[in-house]
């Protein structure tokens, strides 16, 4: 018999959430990301859920050529471009897009020997500010007229990538500043245009251009500002297992490794199967959210490599084989995110191997 840890993914709620971010942009195409396995959900499971999509956007060259053999016809991005030259046939054949974001992939791209057929598709990338990746502002026009250069280019579409898009007026960078250097840079150039994330989509209307690249609020979780139910999305991911084991203990008495919990009176704890090895966070706060049969609960004690324990003393009849709703439908991935200090990203994207997977809504 299996553990009784499973991760039920909603197929319907995948189809949902994409429809919420086109009715956002409804006269921009879309891009729904999928990289980190379609953030947890498994890479099959993404592309049926986002049939709809005009094109899959990804970082995983690997992943992209196993969408090809799943059957996807449609346009497919590679966020970070080729890392290999010797990919590049690979990458070509497949029909794939992709990024191109600083000069050693143009020098690559100018040294393939790819023919004068234009068939290339590549998405030139700005660094507005970010400072993670692409082209400064300044470099941009020059960047754009070395790949217009390369016979075999044959699309170059202008993107960036926003740091703030869920906190416009972030002192350290504020949104519409990096929209006015993305504007200024790519003045004159032709091409299709993205720039707006997840929380670009929902929130700020007035930076949507001809293709929207939406992410983890296609997966039900919220990108900032707002909890995702305000937005209109539904949990695509419910982890939830079982009570385990019960324990009766006193005033005094100390629970987990590290005994970082001491009780201050009589209480019933009850034992989760559940625990870091399993992708819940190691570092969950005591009173952590936990649902045990529909009740809110809070965590006790450090959570352990495969379990963790919870205060059961106000959940009448609970015991071994009552349910634990650990996140997703009734208990937002986020508020779980927030107690734990992280992101609701991070929790998707560490669900482990080992957690049962089934699916709902397909």
């Amino acid at each position: 018999m299996p553990r009784p840890i499973v991760a039920t993914i909603d197929i319907s709620a995948l189809k949902h959430n994409l429809r919420v971010a086109k009715s956002h942009a409804p006269n921009a195409k879309v891009w729904a990301v999928l990289k980190a396995n379609a953030y947890g959900h498994g890479l099959e499971r993404g592309m049926r859920g986002f049939a709809e999509a005009d094109g899959l956007a990804l970082v995983e060259p690997e992943y992209a050529l196993r969408l090809r053999e799943l059957g996807w016809r449609k346009p497919i991005l590679l966020l970070e471009g080729v890392f290999d030259g010797a990919d590049l046939a690979t990458v070509v054949q497949a029909r794939l897009e992709f990024t191109v974001h600083c000069v050693e992939q143009i020098a690559l791209l100018e040294r393939a020997g790819l023919g004068s057929d234009p068939t290339l598709d590549i998405h030139l990338k700005m660094n507005s500010g970010m400072n993670r990746l692409g082209f400064k502002p300044d470099a941009y026009r020059a960047a754009y007229a070395r790949l217009r250069a390369i016979p075999a280019v044959r699309n170059i579409s202008l993107m960036t990538h926003f740091a703030n898009a869920d906190d416009p007026l972030n002192p350290g960078l504020p949104l519409l500043q990096q929209m006015q250097r993305f504007e200024q840079g790519a003045a004159g150039l032709p091409g299709e245009r993205s720039v707006a994330n997840s929380a670009a989509d929902l929130m700020h209307p007035e930076l949507r251009a001809d293709w929207i690249r939406p992410g983890i609020m296609l997966y039900g979780a919220t990108p900032g500002a707002a909890s995702a139910e305000t937005f209109g999305l539904k949990p695509a991911m419910t982890l939830t297992s079982e009570i385990i084991g019960i324990q009766r203990i006193e005033a005094g008495e100390t629970v987990g490794y590290g005994s970082r919990f001491v009780a201050a009176g009589p209480m019933t704890i009850g034992v989760v199967a559940c625990g870091y090895a399993d992708g819940y966070p190691r570092h969950a706060p005591n009173g952590g959210p936990v649902l045990v049969d529909g009740v809110r609960c809070g965590i006790v004690g450090r959570v352990s490599m495969d379990m963790f324990s919870v205060d059961l003393t106000q959940v009448a009849g609970a015991g071994v084989g009552s349910k634990v709703t650990l996140w997703g439908e009734g208990l937002p991935i986020d508020e779980v995110a927030h107690a734990a200090g992280t992101i609701g990203y991070e929790l998707m994207c560490a669900l482990a191997a080992r957690v049962r997977v089934v699916e709902v809504g397909g």
